[in-house]
């Protein structure tokens, strides 16, 4: 049996993965249910070809019920391309371009195509023991234990198993904050269908259509961490901080219940040499937190269910299967880790912007198309069906 802690992302497309593989597991999950909570996830064509391979229909239901971007935009506080990216090429590669959707929708449409009887809600992981029989021994918030002989950690950056597998392990703040919504708003049908990050002077606010009258935001601000709102004022903060902004990002704020704003630091995950130990571990970001910047976090999870799954099937030893696992994967993730955490410095930077601003302007699309190519592939030939 494999246990997977944590059925987010990557917990919930491993247990399809496994479900579609034939392979024993049973998920546990510390909320008592799933709710349609959060803001928006880019499901990018990586991510995609991964949710294609478990389910054809259940990618049908991600199209449903999010918005394809068909181009990728780069622009300054007032909405002038920086940097332009027509995702054609993507479709004409992998078939498909971009999702932007709903993280509750998202996390729905995957829980409903696992059975009931392999999935435990409100069930929080406290620790765990190794025992002598090469056995695991999970012990959870209410004082009740399981048994296991593989498992599985997909608890997110603040990890309790990593945090217990490798003590030293230790998360790496940004110097930035981010508040994100989504607005019951008409947007501008010009930007139905793009992707946009805008660049001003040490903020940032990227923009998504996710359904008709639904929008994803997303704001960037230098800021000490841990730092708290006052509910009363934060709309009004935001709309002075971005006052300088196209009119489209002070509607969007606007149009946001203020309960529904949600306020994160930016953390990634210090570099591991290593994902497992024995008969444990680690994927998604409890394996290699990053920042958001690149839009991959979630799909390099998903990415993994891909290869683990793979792995573990064609693999007579599962811990060779881990150990195969970080192999095949650490080199593109951690290259990942290291990009996003260098772009959202650049879009922060404190002085110089006019000057990056050029530079960018003036890198050759199909330099960009090469990079999003290499990003979005994934290896086909590991799919044992």
């Amino acid at each position: 049996m494999i246990t997977i802690i944590g059925a987010g992302i990557g917990g919930l497309t491993t247990a399809l993965a496994f479900e579609k593989l034939g392979i024993e597991y049973h998920v546990y999950e510390k909320a008592p249910e799933l709710k349609e909570i959060g803001a928006g996830i880019w499901m990018p064509p990586n991510a995609l070809q991964v949710i294609e391979w478990i389910n054809p229909s259940i990618l049908k239901d991600l199209q449903l019920h999010g918005n394809s971007i068909d181009r990728i935009t780069l622009a300054d506080l007032q909405l002038n391309p920086i940097s332009d990216t027509d995702q054609n090429f993507s479709k004409e590669q992998f078939g498909f371009s971009t999702i932007a959707i709903h993280r509750g929708k998202l996390q729905y449409l995957l829980l409903k195509n696992i059975p009931k009887e392999k999935i435990t809600m409100g069930k929080a992981f406290k620790s765990y023991t190794s025992l002598s029989d090469q056995k695991i021994e999970i012990v959870f918030e209410d004082g009740t234990q399981t048994t296991t002989t593989y498992l599985i950690g997909s608890d997110g950056i603040h990890s309790k198993i990593r945090h217990q597998l490798f003590p030293k392990s230790r998360l790496r703040y940004s110097g930035q904050t981010c508040w994100r919504g989504v607005a019951a708003y008409e947007m501008n049908p010009t930007f139905d269908h793009n992707g946009i990050e805008m660049w001003g002077n040490q903020l940032r606010f990227g923009i998504s259509r996710l359904q008709k009258n639904q929008v994803y935001w997303f704001a960037v601000a230098l800021s000490e961490p841990n730092l708290k709102d006052d509910t009363v004022f934060l709309k009004d903060k935001l709309i002075d901080l971005f006052s300088d902004f196209h009119e489209e990002v002070i509607q969007l704020i606007k149009h946001t219940p203020t309960d529904k704003i949600i306020r994160t630091d930016l953390n990634d995950l210090k570099i591991l040499k290593t994902w497992h130990h024995h008969n444990i571990c680690l994927i998604g970001d409890a394996a290699h937190g990053m920042t958001p910047n690149l839009g991959q976090g979630g799909s390099q999870a998903i990415e993994d269910a891909y290869y683990l799954s793979n792995l573990i099937a064609s693999q007579k030893d599962i811990i060779q299967a881990f150990s195969e696992f970080y192999r095949l994967r650490s080199k593109k993730v951690n290259s990942i880790v290291s990009q996003s955490w260098n772009m959202g410095k650049i879009g922060n930077m404190r002085y110089g912007s006019r000057i990056r601003n050029f530079m960018l302007k003036n890198v050759p699309s199909s330099k960009l198309k090469k990079q999003m190519i290499s990003l979005y592939s994934i290896d086909k030939t590991i799919s044992n069906k």
